[in-house]
């Protein structure tokens, strides 16, 4: 299963049943009733349909509040049942939580764990590699200002097993999204990933399919597919014999090493200038970051009224009315 599919919809269930100020045994509803709007397929995962799977997971959760608000109810063991949420996990075993009192001895994961933001549009995951591999490229031109990248003779890249985000030659945006070798051989090429890396010309770059060729991949035993714990690392191999290494173990953008709000505002500004214009792009930013201390949000509600504007498909763009 596709995991935001998954607890998804439970965070879903959860948030929305504390802002609708339901009792205990309501909230159990809410989550039993959620679960059975749990999971998403994997394959799907690399696709257009993405996107599909946080959207459901929200809309399921708020739906299972209202649900449970009206009276439905579900399994109260839902949590701790095997056939429960357990069926989503082969090794799921569930403990007592601790006595929440303040005066107890544990950590929310939350505690620890905050959001990751991501600086182009891929799994998350292709974040450390980019990392790396732009230090691996700094290291080769800082000693070879002129060099040809084609002097590459073989890359290797350490990651964590990962069938999901192995694609040694993505034929489609969506796979290059979700490609170890493509993300590591833009970044060795270019010295970035961009929106623009993930269109059919940077894609059919003949320079870009040569690497990807030489990319092999190595699962360390150690490098586990957590984002909280693991790594990239990089080695690249030049027909001269030379070794350029570099590794990443948190990239710019995770939680131990958040984006500045300049950095974040200037890939908003990027991202949304393609389909908003100048003036709804800025009035977002505005209203934003003066959540805190304004008390109408209307303005920004009606930005988010979209025009769509009957297009080429390639052509196609979105306007706001505000």
């Amino acid at each position: 299963f596709h995991p935001p599919a998954v607890v998804g919809v439970m965070g879903s269930a959860a948030a929305t049943a504390k802002l609708l100020g339901l009792p205990a045994a309501q909230s159990i509803a809410a989550l039993a009733i959620a679960c059975s709007s749990a999971g998403a397929p994997m394959a799907n995962a690399a696709t257009q349909t993405k996107p599909l799977h946080m959207g459901n997971a929200a809309r399921g959760g708020l739906e299972a509040s209202q649900l449970a608000f009206l009276g439905l109810e579900g399994n109260t063991q839902i949590l701790d049942l095997e056939s429960g949420f357990g069926a989503f996990y082969p090794d799921y075993v569930p403990h007592p939580l601790v006595e929440v009192t303040p005066s107890s001895h544990y950590r929310w994961v939350l505690e620890d764990q905050n959001i990751a933001q991501k600086r182009f549009p891929a799994h998350l995951g292709m974040h450390w590699v980019a990392d790396a591999a732009i230090e691996t490229r700094a290291k080769f031109l800082d000693k070879y200002p002129n060099a040809d990248l084609s002097q590459i003779k073989k890359i290797t890249l350490r990651v964590p097993s990962s069938r999901y985000v192995d694609c040694p030659l993505p034929i489609s945006e969506h796979q290059a999204r979700h490609s170890f070798q493509f993300n590591c051989c833009t970044a060795l090429l270019d010295g970035e990933v961009t929106v623009e890396s993930f269109s059919k010309s940077q894609m059919n770059r003949s320079a870009l399919k040569e690497m990807l060729l030489k990319v092999q991949l190595e699962n360390p035993h150690d490098n586990h597919s957590s984002f909280e714990k693991m790594y990239c690392e990089i080695v690249v191999e030049t027909t001269q014999g030379e070794t350029f290494t570099a590794r990443c173990n948190t990239f710019y953008g995770h939680w131990r090493k958040p984006l500045s709000h300049e950095d974040l505002v200037r890939k908003f500004r990027a991202n949304a200038s393609n389909v908003l214009s100048a003036d709804v792009v800025e009035g977002i930013i505005y209203t934003v970051d003066r959540l805190d201390t304004n008390q109408d949000c209307s303005m920004l509600w009606s930005y988010m009224h979209f025009n769509k504007h009957m297009m080429h498909r390639d052509e196609r763009r979105y306007s706001a009315l505000a």
